[in-house]
Protein backbone atom coordinates (compact mmCIF):
# COMPACT_ATOMS: atom_id res chain seq x y z
CA UNK A 1 0.00 0.00 0.00
CA UNK A 2 0.76 3.83 -0.56
CA UNK A 3 1.54 4.90 3.03
CA UNK A 4 1.76 8.47 4.11
CA UNK A 5 2.30 9.49 7.64
CA UNK A 6 1.79 12.72 8.94
CA UNK A 7 4.27 13.14 11.96
CA UNK A 8 7.43 11.06 12.56
CA UNK A 9 7.22 11.04 16.32
CA UNK A 10 6.78 8.03 18.89
CA UNK A 11 4.08 6.30 17.47
CA UNK A 12 4.00 7.50 14.11
CA UNK A 13 7.61 6.62 13.78
CA UNK A 14 7.20 3.69 15.11
CA UNK A 15 4.35 2.66 12.33
CA UNK A 16 6.14 3.70 9.92
CA UNK A 17 8.99 2.16 10.38
CA UNK A 18 7.70 -1.13 10.62
CA UNK A 19 5.50 -0.73 7.91
CA UNK A 20 8.26 0.39 5.57
CA UNK A 21 10.48 -2.89 6.97
CA UNK A 22 7.53 -4.75 5.68
CA UNK A 23 7.44 -3.78 2.08
CA UNK A 24 5.22 -0.89 2.45
CA UNK A 25 5.43 2.11 0.57
CA UNK A 26 5.99 4.71 3.29
CA UNK A 27 6.09 8.49 2.93
CA UNK A 28 6.76 10.62 6.11
CA UNK A 29 5.02 14.11 6.27
CA UNK A 30 7.90 15.68 8.53
CA UNK A 31 9.27 18.83 9.63
CA UNK A 32 12.83 20.00 11.00
CA UNK A 33 15.06 17.91 12.16
CA UNK A 34 13.28 14.67 11.36
CA UNK A 35 12.74 15.52 8.21
CA UNK A 36 16.84 15.77 7.65
CA UNK A 37 17.60 12.61 9.38
CA UNK A 38 15.11 10.52 7.70
CA UNK A 39 15.46 12.45 4.09
CA UNK A 40 19.41 10.96 5.18
CA UNK A 41 19.16 8.20 6.43
CA UNK A 42 15.79 6.36 6.44
CA UNK A 43 14.61 5.56 10.28
CA UNK A 44 15.93 3.42 12.33
CA UNK A 45 14.06 1.35 15.02
CA UNK A 46 15.90 0.05 18.09
CA UNK A 47 13.87 -2.88 19.65
CA UNK A 48 13.43 -3.60 23.42
CA UNK A 49 16.32 -5.61 23.28
CA UNK A 50 18.37 -3.02 21.50
CA UNK A 51 18.26 -4.86 18.48
CA UNK A 52 18.53 -1.82 15.18
CA UNK A 53 16.73 -2.13 12.25
CA UNK A 54 16.75 1.32 9.74
CA UNK A 55 14.28 1.50 6.66
CA UNK A 56 15.84 3.12 3.89
CA UNK A 57 13.19 2.71 1.72
CA UNK A 58 11.43 5.57 2.90
CA UNK A 59 10.59 8.92 1.49
CA UNK A 60 10.53 12.01 3.97
CA UNK A 61 8.74 15.70 2.57
CA UNK A 62 7.10 18.63 4.32
CA UNK A 63 5.04 18.95 1.38
CA UNK A 64 2.23 17.37 1.09
CA UNK A 65 1.37 17.89 -2.67
CA UNK A 66 4.81 16.24 -3.27
CA UNK A 67 3.61 13.27 -1.61
CA UNK A 68 0.67 12.62 -4.02
CA UNK A 69 -2.66 10.70 -3.07
CA UNK A 70 -2.15 7.75 -0.83
CA UNK A 71 -4.20 4.64 -0.04
CA UNK A 72 -3.80 5.36 2.83
CA UNK A 73 -3.14 8.12 5.60
CA UNK A 74 -2.07 7.87 9.07
CA UNK A 75 -2.73 10.83 11.37
CA UNK A 76 0.06 9.97 14.16
CA UNK A 77 0.22 13.58 15.87
CA UNK A 78 -1.53 14.48 19.21
CA UNK A 79 -5.30 15.23 18.95
CA UNK A 80 -4.63 19.33 19.28
CA UNK A 81 -2.04 19.41 16.69
CA UNK A 82 -4.53 18.16 13.96
CA UNK A 83 -6.10 21.06 12.70
CA UNK A 84 -3.30 22.61 12.22
CA UNK A 85 -2.38 20.39 9.31
CA UNK A 86 -6.23 19.94 8.33
CA UNK A 87 -6.39 21.67 5.14
CA UNK A 88 -3.60 19.90 3.71
CA UNK A 89 -4.37 16.65 4.00
CA UNK A 90 -6.59 16.83 1.46
CA UNK A 91 -3.53 16.72 -0.70
CA UNK A 92 -2.77 13.21 0.14
CA UNK A 93 -6.49 12.12 -0.96
CA UNK A 94 -7.25 10.09 -3.75
CA UNK A 95 -11.28 8.77 -4.37
CA UNK A 96 -10.73 5.73 -1.88
CA UNK A 97 -8.17 7.12 0.13
CA UNK A 98 -8.50 6.01 4.35
CA UNK A 99 -7.12 7.70 7.21
CA UNK A 100 -6.44 5.88 10.10
CA UNK A 101 -6.49 8.73 13.23
CA UNK A 102 -4.26 7.19 16.04
CA UNK A 103 -5.16 10.21 18.87
CA UNK A 104 -5.59 9.23 22.44
CA UNK A 105 -8.97 10.15 24.27
CA UNK A 106 -12.37 11.32 22.23
CA UNK A 107 -11.98 12.12 18.55
CA UNK A 108 -13.59 14.66 16.75
CA UNK A 109 -15.76 12.23 14.93
CA UNK A 110 -16.84 10.76 17.83
CA UNK A 111 -20.61 11.12 17.14
CA UNK A 112 -20.13 10.66 13.20
CA UNK A 113 -22.44 7.43 12.14
CA UNK A 114 -23.31 7.27 15.82
CA UNK A 115 -26.79 6.95 15.97
CA UNK A 116 -29.59 8.73 18.43
CA UNK A 117 -30.24 11.88 19.46
CA UNK A 118 -26.55 13.13 19.44
CA UNK A 119 -25.50 11.88 15.89
CA UNK A 120 -23.35 14.18 14.00
CA UNK A 121 -22.55 16.82 17.23
CA UNK A 122 -19.26 18.05 16.91
CA UNK A 123 -17.24 17.75 20.14
CA UNK A 124 -15.73 21.23 20.56
CA UNK A 125 -13.10 20.28 22.51
CA UNK A 126 -11.17 18.78 20.21
CA UNK A 127 -12.45 20.38 17.08
CA UNK A 128 -13.83 23.78 18.45
CA UNK A 129 -14.19 25.35 14.46
CA UNK A 130 -16.04 22.14 13.48
CA UNK A 131 -13.80 21.93 10.73
CA UNK A 132 -12.01 18.79 10.67
CA UNK A 133 -15.07 16.62 9.96
CA UNK A 134 -15.08 19.21 6.88
CA UNK A 135 -11.45 18.23 6.18
CA UNK A 136 -11.61 15.12 7.08
CA UNK A 137 -14.72 13.70 6.51
CA UNK A 138 -15.79 10.77 8.60
CA UNK A 139 -16.25 8.59 5.46
CA UNK A 140 -12.81 7.86 5.10
CA UNK A 141 -11.80 7.74 8.94
CA UNK A 142 -10.97 4.40 10.54
CA UNK A 143 -10.88 4.71 14.15
CA UNK A 144 -7.98 2.98 15.69
CA UNK A 145 -6.58 2.71 19.71
CA UNK A 146 -2.69 2.90 20.05
CA UNK A 147 -1.52 0.78 23.08
CA UNK A 148 2.32 0.35 21.99
CA UNK A 149 4.80 2.62 23.98
CA UNK A 150 7.58 4.14 21.94
CA UNK A 151 10.24 7.01 22.17
CA UNK A 152 11.69 9.48 19.80
CA UNK A 153 15.36 9.19 21.49
CA UNK A 154 16.80 11.06 18.64
CA UNK A 155 15.86 12.55 15.16
CA UNK A 156 14.85 9.66 13.20
CA UNK A 157 15.39 7.23 15.72
CA UNK A 158 12.66 5.44 17.62
CA UNK A 159 12.89 2.52 20.60
CA UNK A 160 9.86 0.79 21.18
CA UNK A 161 9.49 -0.30 24.73
CA UNK A 162 6.86 -2.40 24.39
CA UNK A 163 3.03 -3.34 23.30
CA UNK A 164 1.73 -4.17 19.61
CA UNK A 165 -1.60 -3.85 19.45
CA UNK A 166 -3.47 -1.56 17.23
CA UNK A 167 -7.35 -2.40 17.36
CA UNK A 168 -8.98 -0.47 14.17
CA UNK A 169 -13.16 0.00 13.07
CA UNK A 170 -14.99 1.47 10.99
CA UNK A 171 -16.91 4.34 12.77
CA UNK A 172 -20.58 2.44 12.05
CA UNK A 173 -19.19 -1.20 13.83
CA UNK A 174 -19.40 -2.77 10.35
CA UNK A 175 -17.17 -4.93 8.87
CA UNK A 176 -16.00 -3.76 5.71
CA UNK A 177 -12.54 -4.58 2.81
CA UNK A 178 -10.67 -1.60 3.41
CA UNK A 179 -10.89 -2.56 7.17
CA UNK A 180 -9.70 -6.03 6.40
CA UNK A 181 -7.10 -4.89 4.35
CA UNK A 182 -5.56 -2.32 6.50
CA UNK A 183 -5.71 -4.84 10.01
CA UNK A 184 -3.66 -7.58 7.24
CA UNK A 185 -1.27 -4.15 6.21
CA UNK A 186 -0.37 -3.76 10.10
CA UNK A 187 -0.51 -7.47 10.83
CA UNK A 188 2.29 -7.96 7.75
CA UNK A 189 4.33 -5.37 10.12
CA UNK A 190 4.05 -7.36 13.19
CA UNK A 191 0.91 -5.67 14.66
CA UNK A 192 -1.83 -6.61 16.72
CA UNK A 193 -4.89 -5.39 14.38
CA UNK A 194 -7.96 -6.94 15.27
CA UNK A 195 -11.17 -5.44 13.66
CA UNK A 196 -13.58 -4.38 16.27
CA UNK A 197 -17.16 -3.81 15.65
CA UNK A 198 -17.28 -1.16 18.34
CA UNK A 199 -13.93 0.91 18.54
CA UNK A 200 -15.62 3.75 20.63
CA UNK A 201 -16.04 0.73 23.44
CA UNK A 202 -11.95 0.42 23.09
CA UNK A 203 -11.63 3.92 23.18
CA UNK A 204 -13.17 4.41 26.44
CA UNK A 205 -11.16 1.66 28.15
CA UNK A 206 -8.18 3.22 27.41
CA UNK A 207 -9.49 7.16 27.63
CA UNK A 208 -10.65 5.42 31.41
CA UNK A 209 -6.99 5.38 32.70
CA UNK A 210 -5.64 8.44 30.77
CA UNK A 211 -8.35 10.84 31.80
CA UNK A 212 -7.46 10.13 35.22
CA UNK A 213 -3.74 8.91 35.73
CA UNK A 214 -2.11 11.32 33.35
CA UNK A 215 -3.82 15.14 34.80
CA UNK A 216 -3.35 13.41 38.47
CA UNK A 217 0.85 12.69 37.66
CA UNK A 218 1.34 15.69 35.85
CA UNK A 219 -0.55 18.11 39.31
CA UNK A 220 1.56 15.96 41.66
CA UNK A 221 4.55 14.70 39.65
CA UNK A 222 3.76 11.12 40.54
CA UNK A 223 4.27 8.02 38.55
CA UNK A 224 1.58 5.63 38.14
CA UNK A 225 2.33 3.20 40.81
CA UNK A 226 2.76 6.24 43.39
CA UNK A 227 -0.95 7.43 42.73
CA UNK A 228 -2.12 3.60 42.96
CA UNK A 229 -0.20 2.47 46.11
CA UNK A 230 -1.26 6.34 47.92
CA UNK A 231 -5.32 5.92 49.04
CA UNK A 232 -5.83 9.57 48.90
CA UNK A 233 -4.94 9.15 44.96
CA UNK A 234 -6.21 6.11 44.75
CA UNK A 235 -9.76 6.86 45.78
CA UNK A 236 -9.30 10.08 43.47
CA UNK A 237 -8.64 8.26 40.45
CA UNK A 238 -11.59 5.63 41.24
CA UNK A 239 -14.23 8.38 41.55
CA UNK A 240 -13.00 10.14 38.45
CA UNK A 241 -13.44 6.92 36.99
CA UNK A 242 -16.95 6.49 38.39
CA UNK A 243 -17.96 9.58 36.69
CA UNK A 244 -16.37 8.98 33.45
CA UNK A 245 -18.26 5.44 33.66
CA UNK A 246 -21.45 6.86 34.13
CA UNK A 247 -20.80 9.04 31.03
CA UNK A 248 -20.09 6.81 28.77
CA UNK A 249 -22.94 4.48 30.59
CA UNK A 250 -25.75 7.26 29.01
CA UNK A 251 -23.71 6.98 25.57
CA UNK A 252 -24.47 3.02 24.97
CA UNK A 253 -20.81 1.81 26.63
CA UNK A 254 -19.67 -1.03 28.55
CA UNK A 255 -16.62 -1.39 29.62
CA UNK A 256 -15.11 -5.17 29.37
CA UNK A 257 -13.15 -4.61 32.49
CA UNK A 258 -13.99 -3.74 36.30
CA UNK A 259 -12.48 -0.67 37.47
CA UNK A 260 -10.82 -1.93 40.43
CA UNK A 261 -9.03 -4.07 37.61
CA UNK A 262 -8.26 -0.92 35.44
CA UNK A 263 -6.61 0.52 38.27
CA UNK A 264 -4.55 -2.49 39.11
CA UNK A 265 -3.35 -2.45 35.67
CA UNK A 266 -1.76 0.85 35.71
CA UNK A 267 -0.25 -0.31 39.00
CA UNK A 268 1.51 -2.89 37.60
CA UNK A 269 3.18 -0.66 35.04
CA UNK A 270 5.22 1.15 37.90
CA UNK A 271 7.25 4.14 37.95
CA UNK A 272 6.27 4.97 34.63
CA UNK A 273 5.43 9.03 33.79
CA UNK A 274 2.41 9.62 32.29
CA UNK A 275 2.80 11.17 28.68
CA UNK A 276 0.94 14.07 30.42
CA UNK A 277 3.95 14.76 33.18
CA UNK A 278 6.60 14.11 30.25
CA UNK A 279 5.14 16.91 28.47
CA UNK A 280 4.53 19.25 31.81
CA UNK A 281 8.51 18.65 32.69
CA UNK A 282 9.53 19.36 28.83
CA UNK A 283 7.94 22.75 28.84
CA UNK A 284 5.40 21.70 26.28
CA UNK A 285 1.48 22.00 25.88
CA UNK A 286 0.47 18.92 27.74
CA UNK A 287 -3.05 16.91 25.77
CA UNK A 288 -5.98 17.84 27.94
CA UNK A 289 -9.25 18.79 26.10
CA UNK A 290 -9.05 15.00 24.26
CA UNK A 291 -8.44 13.37 27.07
CA UNK A 292 -9.88 14.99 29.91
CA UNK A 293 -11.92 18.52 28.38
CA UNK A 294 -14.04 16.15 25.94
CA UNK A 295 -15.19 14.22 28.84
CA UNK A 296 -16.43 16.85 30.80
CA UNK A 297 -18.39 17.93 27.42
CA UNK A 298 -19.48 14.70 27.19
CA UNK A 299 -20.74 14.82 30.58
CA UNK A 300 -22.81 18.04 30.16
CA UNK A 301 -24.11 16.71 26.71
CA UNK A 302 -25.40 13.77 28.67
CA UNK A 303 -26.30 15.46 32.08
CA UNK A 304 -24.34 14.16 33.76
CA UNK A 305 -22.72 15.02 37.35
CA UNK A 306 -18.61 14.46 36.95
CA UNK A 307 -17.65 17.03 39.90
CA UNK A 308 -14.01 15.27 40.36
CA UNK A 309 -13.21 15.20 36.92
CA UNK A 310 -14.39 18.72 36.58
CA UNK A 311 -11.86 20.07 39.53
CA UNK A 312 -8.98 18.20 38.13
CA UNK A 313 -9.73 19.27 34.63
CA UNK A 314 -9.76 23.04 36.25
CA UNK A 315 -6.51 22.52 37.72
CA UNK A 316 -4.71 20.53 34.49
CA UNK A 317 -5.68 24.12 32.33
CA UNK A 318 -4.55 26.37 34.77
CA UNK A 319 -1.29 24.87 34.88
CA UNK A 320 -1.22 24.58 31.09
CA UNK A 321 -2.02 28.33 30.91
CA UNK A 322 0.82 29.40 33.67
CA UNK A 323 3.60 27.33 31.50
CA UNK A 324 1.92 28.85 28.34
CA UNK A 325 2.30 32.41 30.21
CA UNK A 326 5.45 32.15 31.32
CA UNK A 327 6.89 30.04 28.54
CA UNK A 328 8.28 27.42 31.74
CA UNK A 329 8.61 23.89 32.67
CA UNK A 330 7.46 22.19 35.97
CA UNK A 331 9.80 19.66 37.35
CA UNK A 332 10.65 18.53 40.82
CA UNK A 333 14.48 19.01 41.44
CA UNK A 334 16.33 17.19 43.91
CA UNK A 335 17.56 19.35 46.82
CA UNK A 336 21.47 19.47 47.77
Amino acid sequence: MKIAIIGAGAIGGLVGAKLALAGEDVTFIVRGANLQAIGANGIKLVSAEGEEQVARNVRATDRYDEAGPQDLVILAMKAHQVEAVADDVAKLFGPETAVVTMQNGIPYWYFQKHGGVLEGTTVRSVDPQGVLNTKIPSRRVIGCVVYPASELIAPGVIKHIEGDRFPVGELDGTTTERVERIAACFASAGFKAPVLDNIRAEIWLKLWGNLTFNPISSLSHSTLVDICQYPPSRELAAAMMREAQAVAHKLGIEFRVTLEKRIAGAEKVGKHKTSMLQDVEAGRAPEIDALVGAVVELARLTETSTPHIDTVYSLVKLLARTMEEQRGQVRLRELA
